[in-house]
């Protein structure tokens, strides 16, 4: 099951700044869903935490105590939303958070936090 094509600003509406139509509730649910696994979470922080913020494939199975399937699946659905980029080198792949679209997901989400205050 495809969660979402892209974060992007049509899924990222600030949510306070007025009422959210279906498609746009539907669009940040997916966008949310991404985030929303501790598998995924995890892969991105291991990215981003690595040397140079960057990371090979084959070293991301071990430190999650997940088979390897299963990473490659929650890498996937995170390359599908827009979250990595993917860099091949010779045989081995290399994996870097992108920053943009979780910075869309912080905006409408500190968007809707500093409108409560």
């Amino acid at each position: 099951m495809k969660l979402l094509g892209i974060i992007d600003e049509a899924c990222c509406v600030p949510l306070m700044r007025e009422p959210l139509s279906q498609d746009s509730a539907e669009r940040m649910a997916a966008a949310l869903r991404v985030l929303g696994n501790p598998g995924r979470l995890r892969l991105l922080s291991l990215i981003a935490a690595h040397e140079g913020a960057e990371a090979c494939v084959c070293d991301l199975t071990g430190p999650l105590d997940l088979s390897q399937s299963t990473v490659s699946h929650h890498l996937k659905v995170l390359m599908d939303a827009g979250l990595l980029e993917r860099e091949q080198r010779g045989r081995m792949a290399y994996l870097r958070v992108l920053p943009e679209p979780l910075e869309l997901l912080r905006e409408a989400l500190a968007a809707s936090v500093t409108a409560k205050r």
